[in-house]
């Protein structure tokens, strides 16, 4: 089956060392057991997706310099997409708290460099997803016709992140603020995980990734939403390599769906977001 990864960050060396050593998930990595994963060259990685049957791989930027002092790892993002323009998409890294220039920024990666869409962090901002600082961007996101990935559950561990900002109600309130605004929240809002079931079915333009929560508690709630109520709404993301793109294949392998909603939910909702 065709795959589809809407979260996926090569681990070559200097994604790895710099996520290790990011002032954001420094103690997360810790955590977690983050220092054993291996880094590989890019045409490895690459070799290895085309062996799964991944087709295309979503690599969302990352820009909370304002909070975090930590550079923005935009530049990779560019790097890996112009060095397979057909395995790679990006989505650009935004900071709200950079204002004007944010927009000018989003303009240019757009036009320019063929960004895809945008990723926000609401919860690396400091500010929830509804909050004012954040609605300039969704309006040029419109105007630009590019979907919104919205980063919605905050690892262990970061030191500044609460459970407020990743309220999927949050999501719920920018969906009605702007209709024609396509919105993926990443991660399943976790573990608001009923109220981004919600949130999801109904909102027309509004999507979700559960990436990182594949044998989290209530996984069986949102396997059968995805077969229920929102099988048109629920896209595949690995998180790679916060989790191994293999091991979350797996557990999607097991997870007891409908055909054509694994279909649906592995490739065809991707490829309808992406307008593919």
């Amino acid at each position: 089956m065709k795959v589809i990864d809407f979260r996926f960050r090569p681990n070559t060396p200097e994604i790895i060392d710099g996520i290790k050593n990011s002032s954001m998930f420094k103690a997360a990595c810790k955590a977690i057991g983050f220092d054993a994963r291996k880094p590989q060259p890019l045409s490895d990685i690459v070799a290895d997706l085309d062996k799964l049957e991944v087709e295309l791989g979503v690599i969302t930027g990352r820009d909370c310099e304002t909070t975090y002092g930590f550079p923005a790892n935009n530049k990779s993002v560019l790097e890996f997409v112009q060095a397979y323009p057909k395995k790679f998409v990006g989505f650009w890294g935004i900071d709200p708290h950079k204002k004007r220039a944010a927009l000018d920024e989003m303009e240019h990666v757009v036009k320019d460099l063929g960004m895809k869409g945008i990723a926000i962090d609401p919860y690396l901002a400091h500010i929830p997803a509804s909050e004012a600082r954040f609605y300039p961007l969704y309006t040029r996101c419109v105007d630009l016709g590019i979907p919104v990935f919205i980063t919605m559950a905050p690892p262990p561990q970061v030191p500044g992140a609460i459970l407020e900002y990743a309220d999927p109600r949050d999501v719920d309130k920018v969906a009605r603020d702007f209709p024609e605004l396509t919105i993926i929240m990443s991660h399943g809002g976790y573990p608001f995980v009923n109220e981004a079931i919600y949130t999801c079915l109904r909102n027309a333009n509004v999507y979700m990734d559960i990436s990182e929560y594949e044998r989290a508690p209530m996984i069986e709630v949102y396997t059968r939403a995805m077969n229920d109520l929102i099988p048109d709404k629920v896209i595949f993301a690995s998180a790679h390599p916060f989790v191994e793109l293999k091991d979350a294949l797996e557990a999607y392998k097991q997870f007891p769906l409908k055909d054509d909603v694994r279909e649906k939910v592995m490739y065809a909702n991707a490829k309808r977001i992406l307008g593919l």
